[in-house]
């Protein structure tokens, strides 16, 4: 087989991540998405495949076996104890192991994504070039996988929700603009798509082994310490449209949240609650060490009211 090839600078080494529980049935997907990619070096792919019993290794054998001359996959088959098997646990186990899969952790990225993805053939380059131009983290826009049934009232829900979002980044780029993570810009920054150099994971701390939220947690430790996120809108990957998933908290819990959203809801903070957190973001970015700060204290501010109801400002169904 013939594949694309996209130059990739030979100072930027890389080891795709991935935590995995009886996704025997989507890993060829991922698997074979990961052996499109348009960059011209091999792949090396860290599987941790925990807590699984559907065929998930057998699948596996036979990918590696299928794109040997385009991916070098390592495989890590563990049963964590039912009290620490979440996906916290599964993903830092995954990303650890890549981390030693490095020669250099200075210049070494590790890129990581769910089980269930669906990669566009210019996932990595397009990560690893956000990487060139000075990013620590590049969070990827997370999208349903067009090729999957999703109910209409879902996508219109869904629809509404980016349009929501969109109106949020235009407030914060208009009145705390960011130089390092320019519009146009999506706000995503989760596991099923982000890239962290292996330095500042180091220094972050790692993924916290949590039921649920890892990835973010991850994402705001690195902030702490002043790495510098970016959302360009080239880095972006499909997950399944499932409503039945094996992480809680992930996708599958989004899209059932969206369901039972459907008639009523949801309800968001309204538009003038970001406008007053931009702003307090940019006095204190303005004073001594202070996009750590925004970091840091940002979790400590009292919740936002949830009093926008979606359709009210965005459509009705």
């Amino acid at each position: 087989m013939t594949y694309p090839k996209h130059p990739t600078d030979p100072g930027i080494e890389f080891v795709v991540c991935v935590p995995s529980r009886n996704e025997a049935d989507r890993l060829p997907v991922l698997l074979g998405s990961l052996a499109e990619q348009d960059c011209d070096v091999p792949i090396h792919v860290q599987l941790c495949v925990n807590n699984s019993h559907d065929g998930s290794i057998d699948q596996i054998c036979v990918a590696a076996r299928h794109y040997a001359e385009r991916l070098v996959i390592h495989l890590d088959e563990i049963d964590f104890p039912p009290e620490t098997a979440n996906a916290g646990t599964a993903r830092r186990r995954a990303l650890g192991l890549g981390l030693h899969r490095l020669s250099c952790l200075e210049t070494g990225v590790l890129l990581t994504t769910d089980a269930d993805a669906r990669l566009p053939s210019g996932w990595i380059s397009a990560n690893l070039d956000a990487i060139r131009r000075g990013a620590d983290l590049v969070g990827g826009r997370i999208l349903l996988d067009k090729r999957e049934v999703v109910p209409q009232h879902v996508l219109r829900l869904r629809s509404m929700l980016d349009r929501y979002w969109k109106d949020v980044r235009e407030i914060e780029d208009s009145i705390d603009p960011q130089p390092h993570d320019p519009p146009p810009r999506h706000g995503d920054h989760t596991g099923a798509s982000l890239a962290i150099k292996a330095a500042t994971y180091i220094a972050a701390g790692g993924v916290p082994p949590i039921a649920t939220g890892e990835d973010r947690a991850l994402v705001s430790s690195a902030l702490s310490i002043g790495a510098r996120l970016v959302h360009p809108m080239d880095v972006w990957v499909e997950v399944s449209a499932r409503t039945v998933g094996r992480a809680i908290g992930g996708m599958a819990d989004y899209l059932r949240a969206l369901e039972a959203d459907a008639s009523d809801g949801p309800y968001l903070p309204p538009l003038e609650a970001w406008r007053d957190l931009a702003e307090w973001r940019r006095e204190v970015r303005q004073e001594l060490d202070g996009h750590r700060r925004v970091a840091v204290e940002e979790g400590l501010r009292a919740p936002m009211p949830q009093t926008l109801r979606l359709q009210d400002r965005y459509g009705a169904l």
